[in-house]
């Protein structure tokens, strides 16, 4: 596996203003009209993040799963400086720097990203999923635990039951139930997929779990990431 050593980019946002500019002209780049690649086909690849705001650090993970078997062919983990403060709405510009290193450190292309988080399901239809979608050109898809602003109703019990997630009458992702009666998972588009499509690929991505595996084993990756970068730099 391959970790990488992540320098805040030249320019960078640094305060709201400025990255909000960028939300406004990367927003008009979003790719809303393709379906995006077939479910179980390909690769595909899970990105996530872990922080240790005390330290100033930020760890990445990229795990790319032949989509058919959901087995792991390759990882990257990149660690770097937290490039942006804590403000709702801009948590992207904490993540995509390091984000973009992993996933360029990897020695396969990626196929279908899923991203811990939103897409258009965002206050400004702008979220981590699109933004890198933008930026690589790849196909997104946002996959979040929570719904963050947005209502929904409850989708049915079983497994596969799915409800609009709705700013006011607008749909902007989805309640995706992944586990018969367990709490549902939030899927919007990001980049290059349609609606639909995302559903698909979360529910072949959660066989046995809540959370796609795309996400479980990002997320253990980037952690243990962390881990060794503070344990290094303690």
């Amino acid at each position: 596996m391959t970790t990488v050593t992540v320098q805040i980019p030249d320019g960078w946002p640094a305060t709201e203003e400025p990255a909000r500019a960028v939300q406004d002209e990367l927003r008009a780049r979003v790719v809303l009209d393709e379906p995006g690649p077939p479910p179980g086909t390909g690769r595909v690849t899970g990105v996530d993040v872990a922080y240790d705001d005390e330290r100033d650090i930020v760890a990445a993970a990229a795990v790319v799963l032949d989509a058919a078997t959901l087995a792991v062919v390759a990882e990257a983990t990149a660690v770097g400086r937290i490039s942006f403060p804590y403000v709702p709405g801009l948590l992207a510009f904490r993540e995509i720097p390091t984000v973009l290193a992993a996933l360029e450190a990897l020695p396969c292309a990626p196929g279908m990203v899923v991203c811990d988080g939103y897409g258009l399901a965002h206050p400004r239809r702008f979220g981590l999923a699109s933004h890198l979608g933008v930026l690589t050109g790849l196909p997104t898809i946002g996959v979040a635990k929570n719904p963050f602003t947005f209502t929904y109703d409850d989708p049915g019990a079983p497994r596969g039951s799915t409800s609009p997630l709705l700013a006011g009458a607008e749909e902007v992702g989805r309640a995706v139930r992944t586990r018969d009666a367990v709490k549902p998972v939030f899927v919007s588009v990001g980049h290059r997929a349609s609606l639909d499509n995302a559903c698909a690929h979360t529910l072949a991505l959660a066989p046995a779990y809540r959370l796609p595996e795309t996400t479980r084993r990002a997320d253990a990756l980037c952690r243990a990431a962390l881990r060794a970068a503070t344990t290094y730099s303690a």
